[in-house]
């Protein structure tokens, strides 16, 4: 448990322009002349004058499906012509008549970006890129977890959990390393998915795509490589990958004592008038790990009971600020970690539901010194046997602390501190019992300052 930056395992090839082909017209798209002649707006609206190809850049739709809708802005009143480029671009702002139109669009959806892709459609690649055809075995996950001490029989829990794509729970004390081997897990997410900007849903956009938690495979559509192969993309309608599509690796999303139930939902910003996709819609075709179970302002049985339907249905159920309801897909390795027992938090009818619950316990002897050699290596240190057997026995065994996969990277951080401020290299008793009594507080502290 001492690389968490560790490079995954390579992702299985896929295509994705079979999955998300680049429409061939509006109607390919799922969005009407309607819509997208207010998106058009809303960004002249924000950026002013915009050509065609700086059009096709932020609506991420086809030169050939915009100049249509353009051809009825101008018709309508609402763009006019601003000379053109170098390059013979016409260069497009809205009228004053424009500008109230996008002005009242804004009012009703504040969304300005990539066009998004109608809820159908997202639905249907969701089924595609399903995580139930991502089949996980012994040796993918060994090799996965190869660089991390963790025991075997461990590995053969977490492994049939992952491929059965049931909810798992975690549980063990604090430090032992679940929320590590729980981000850890997603190193067995093999393969690429597409994740829209934005989902259209009853007319609103719905913002899904997020920077934080989904990590793209290749330079983001504002890249000026994909400028120019965005525009060449839209002299030639249906080639190449729907760009309203972010090819990413599969995400993981990571809750934890913040979590609240309204971050469930969909969210609507009143500033900006945009709604945001909920924790569990941004996790899809990925995993969702609620940590710290027990610690949120709601009781356990309250967030439990939000996902009895998702679990058994593999469908959520959301609404916009409107009040309109919709139903998303719920394809999602969702795990729970907690410092408690289950039977602690959930009642047995839920425990039921989850096919999964596995336990995390202090390490060996052999196990923390193995750690404590890893740690030491990466911070540079000779690693002497005898200073991993003086903390565990003068340290952990004098005060009875369980030897847990943390302490080994926490003591040697606090311990190189101190001797960095003192001038020094040579890592020594002194130094550890330093580190233990401020790392601890209480065990020992009077005791260890005589010694010292």
């Amino acid at each position: 448990m001492i690389r968490p930056d560790a490079a995954p395992l390579a992702a299985e090839p896929s295509a994705p322009a079979p999955l998300a082909p680049r429409p061939r017209d509006l109607a390919e798209a799922g969005l009407s002349e309607l819509y997208v002649s207010d998106l058009i707006s809303k960004h002249l609206f924000e950026q002013g004058v915009l050509d065609l190809q700086e059009l096709t850049r932020c609506v991420a739709l086809a030169g050939g499906l915009l100049e249509p809708v353009l051809a009825f802005l101008r018709e309508t009143a609402r763009v006019e012509v601003r000379g053109a480029t170098l390059d013979g671009l016409l260069r497009f702002a809205l009228t004053e008549r424009g500008r109230l139109a996008a002005q009242e669009a804004l009012a009703r959806d504040g969304y300005i970006g990539p066009a998004p892709v109608p809820l159908a459609q997202y639905a249907a690649l969701v089924e595609r890129q399903s995580m139930s055809a991502r089949s996980v075995d012994r040796d993918r996950v060994h090799a996965a977890f190869a660089d991390i001490q963790i025991r075997p029989e461990l590995l053969d829990q977490l492994g049939p959990a992952l491929h059965s794509g049931r909810a798992t729970f975690i549980h063990g004390d604090a430090g032992t390393g679940k929320t590590y081997i729980a981000r850890r897990l997603a190193r067995l997410l093999a393969g690429e998915v597409l994740i829209p900007h934005a989902v259209l849903v009853a007319g609103k956009a719905v913002r899904l795509f997020d920077g934080g938690v989904h990590e793209p495979l290749e330079a983001p559509l504002e890249d000026t490589a994909s400028v120019a192969e965005s525009y060449l993309n839209s002299l030639h309608l249906g080639q190449g990958h729907d760009p309203r599509y972010v090819p990413c690796h599969r995400p993981v999303v990571v809750v934890g004592g913040e979590l609240t139930m309204d971050m469930l939902e969909v969210q609507y910003d009143t500033a900006t008038r945009i709604h945001h996709a909920p924790a569990q819609l941004r996790a899809n075709n990925g995993m969702l790990v609620i940590d710290d179970l027990g610690r949120q302002r709601m009781p356990p049985d309250e967030l439990f009971n939000r996902w009895i339907v998702p679990m058994e249905e593999r469908r959520d159920f959301l609404s916009l600020r409107s009040g309109q309801h919709f139903q998303v897909p719920f394809d999602v390795a969702l795990v729970f970690s907690s410092n408690r027992h289950p039977r602690d938090l959930a009642d047995p009818a839920f425990l039921r539901r989850i096919g999964y619950k596995i336990r995390f316990d202090p390490l060996a002897r052999d196990e923390y010194r193995t750690i404590w050699q890893q740690e030491c290596h990466r911070h540079g240190l000779d690693a002497d046997p005898a200073m991993a057997d003086f903390v565990i026995d003068a340290l952990h065994g004098r005060h009875g602390v369980p030897l847990l996969p943390c302490h080994p990277r926490d003591l040697l951080g606090l311990a190189m501190d101190y001797l960095g401020y003192r001038g020094e290299a040579a890592l020594d008793e002194a130094a550890l019992r330093w580190a233990w009594r401020t790392y601890f507080m209480e065990p020992g502290a009077a005791g260890e300052e005589r010694e010292s």
